[in-house]
């Protein structure tokens, strides 16, 4: 087998209801899907959500990223299997322009394009092999020690900034559907977040919710326990980078003393940020995203890693993912053992073009089947698919 074709797509998708967090608020979202064509006619797909303040990507980087990178010749090598594809990815490299950018000198500039790269030909090849994309854990040496087969996952929901009406009215609409775990995002201008919490926790009672909070780097090394104090008589059982990547290091201070255990988002895209954060002993968590820390195959090494060090971690997604990065949450959280908690899958409740064919939402109390089809086991809606692209470009070998 041989990439002959890789086609990519901006698009852009409409949500159903403005998103707001402390470190940005967004009605749509500008990602990159990812189509590549084998020669022997099997087609993949992948996605990655550019984020500036996460992996320093915008749309328009990265797509001048993929125009330097001479993606054709890169993946023009022949191999036979998914373990060799596997293989060829590891070898393939984004031509990141040397510069003074902090997301560059970390080596997590590009991630979301590799992801969307990588699922595409994963999927490709996958369907080829006709198992599915689920199988690639079992392939990678680092995850023997957590690898689980599981025939249904559950997710949890997440509370958002709104006004106090929208956050009784999500509330319930989390009690009533029966979710075991909630994120509450803290720390927004303006936001009482003990009121916040007071009111979530009057409809949402430990005894029958988890409740973590993240605080998406709104707060600092120097008030973070006077902010968090106030807030852990409300049963938290984690809180997410509370601080900004830049003074992360101070965390290390903080651990241990604040009570709540500590998970790192902005601050854990690669396996570079996840030695140093074992060293340093800067947190407790990970938060992995597929298309943050690069794809699924660095995924699933975020997560051994994390698992070696005595670490927990949770599988997260990024607010705007379509089904075809939803998908690829679903084979990695229903072959990944030991997952803290788990988020993705709100395809029809938060985006307006799922581009999917079938329809993955979770169902009631956060629970969803694993996907047993060939690669990633949804087939894209080339119709919708069409609504939503900005623009394309396909490359193929000379």
């Amino acid at each position: 087998m041989r990439q002959i074709r890789l086609t990519a797509y901006h698009v852009r998708i409409p949500l159903k209801h403005k998103v707001r967090h402390a470190s940005h608020s967004r009605e749509e979202t500008d990602s990159l899907v990812v189509r590549c064509e084998l020669d022997n006619g099997a087609v993949g797909w992948g996605e990655g959500l550019p984020r500036p303040y996460v992996t320093g990507e915008t749309i328009d980087n990265v797509w001048g990223l993929l125009a330097e990178s001479d993606l054709a010749q890169q993946l023009a090598e022949p191999f036979e299997n998914l373990s060799q594809a596997i293989a060829l990815l590891d070898r393939f490299k984004l031509k990141v322009a040397d510069c003074d950018c902090p997301f560059v000198e970390r080596g997590c500039f590009g991630n979301s394009a590799r992801c969307a790269i990588e699922l595409a030909l994963l999927d490709a090849t996958a369907r080829s092999d006709g198992v599915p994309l689920s199988r690639v854990t079992e392939l990678v040496p680092e995850t023997i020690a957590i690898r689980e087969s599981k025939s249904q996952t559950r997710y949890g929901a997440a509370i958002t900034t709104m006004s106090r009406w929208k956050t009784a009215i999500r509330a319930w609409k989390i009690r009533l559907y029966g979710f075991q775990q909630t994120k509450v995002k803290v720390g927004v201008d303006g936001v009482d977040d003990v009121e916040l919490l007071q009111q979530v926790r009057k409809i949402l009672p430990a005894n029958r919710i988890d409740i973590r909070l993240d605080a998406n780097e709104a707060w600092s090394c120097e008030n973070l326990e006077a902010k968090l104090a106030p807030l852990r008589s409300f049963e938290i059982t984690s809180l997410e980078q509370p601080v900004p990547h830049s003074t992360v290091a101070g965390l290390a201070k903080l651990r241990g003393k604040i009570g709540v255990p500590l998970m790192l988002d902005e601050s854990l895209c690669n396996l570079t940020d996840a030695h140093r954060a074992i060293e340093s002993g800067t947190c407790d968590l990970f938060n992995i995203r597929l298309s943050k820390c690069g794809g699924l195959i660095p995924s699933l090494r975020l997560a051994a890693v994390a698992h070696q060090a005595g670490l927990g971690y949770q599988l997260g997604c990024q607010v705007g993912e379509t089904g075809i990065l939803s998908a690829a949450g679903r084979h990695f959280a229903c072959s990944v053992a030991n997952i803290r908690y788990l988020e993705g899958s709100y395809d029809r409740h938060l985006v307006r073009e799922r581009l999917t064919v079938q329809d993955i939402t979770f169902g009631r109390g956060g629970l969803a089947p694993a996907l047993t089809g060939a690669g990633l086991g949804v087939d894209v809606d080339d119709a919708a698919l069409q609504r939503v692209t900005v623009r394309q470009q396909t490359w193929s070998p000379n």
